[in-house]
């Protein structure tokens, strides 16, 4: 037999303080079912960037939420004869568009962000997962006019069409003779 009194004794349990219970107030009831979790955490919601809910178990990798693959390039400047030296070593884990086919024709295209830019492309290769490139490219500007300029790469198909599939970019503050390694997060092309 239960007691249905209140308790004389704080914090036991109140068997009297049910969702039934009018005498007590509607924030009581709604505390004690917001500490409990009904819903299990693999299928728990979160909301994305719009707003809009979506279960963890549904969410597809689509738009800018995917991996589109790394670029590793090497800088050098000889001050000595002042010169930038760049190499596009490879692209890795490389994805592209469906609309693009299956195995299109890829190539980069460097900018240093210079007032009046210089652009450069490497050639074209056939689209894998692992592009090896290994050419180098030779400029000859002033160190000071590299400190506030951006070293800009856009991954881009020769065929069916020319599209640029992702780009990526390194500012260039800290070059120096030693020659160094860069990988480079690619992202969806800018609008």
């Amino acid at each position: 037999v239960s007691d249905l009194r209140p308790s004389a004794l704080p914090g036991s349990f109140d068997v009297s303080c049910s969702m039934f219970d009018l005498r007590s107030p509607p924030h009581r009831f709604m505390k004690r079912y917001d500490s409990f979790s009904s819903v299990p955490s693999s299928t728990s919601s979160r909301k994305d960037s719009q707003g809009s809910n979506r279960s963890l178990d549904t969410i597809t990798l689509s738009g800018d939420e995917r991996d589109f693959g790394r670029l590793n390039v090497k800088l050098c400047y000889v001050s000595s004869v002042e010169q930038i030296w760049i190499t596009v070593l490879h692209c890795k884990d490389l994805s592209w568009p469906s609309s693009c086919g299956e195995n299109p024709r890829i190539y980069v295209k460097g900018i240093l962000t210079l007032p009046k830019p210089v652009h450069f492309k490497s050639s074209a290769k056939e689209g894998c997962n692992d592009i090896e490139f290994m050419e180098t490219f030779v400029f000859a500007i002033k160190l000071q006019s590299l400190q506030a300029v951006r070293l800009v790469f856009k991954i881009q198909t020769q065929t069916p069409r020319k599209k640029t599939i992702g780009e990526c970019s390194l500012a260039l503050r800290e070059l120096s003779s030693e020659e160094a390694s860069h990988w480079l997060d690619i992202s969806p092309p800018s609008k």
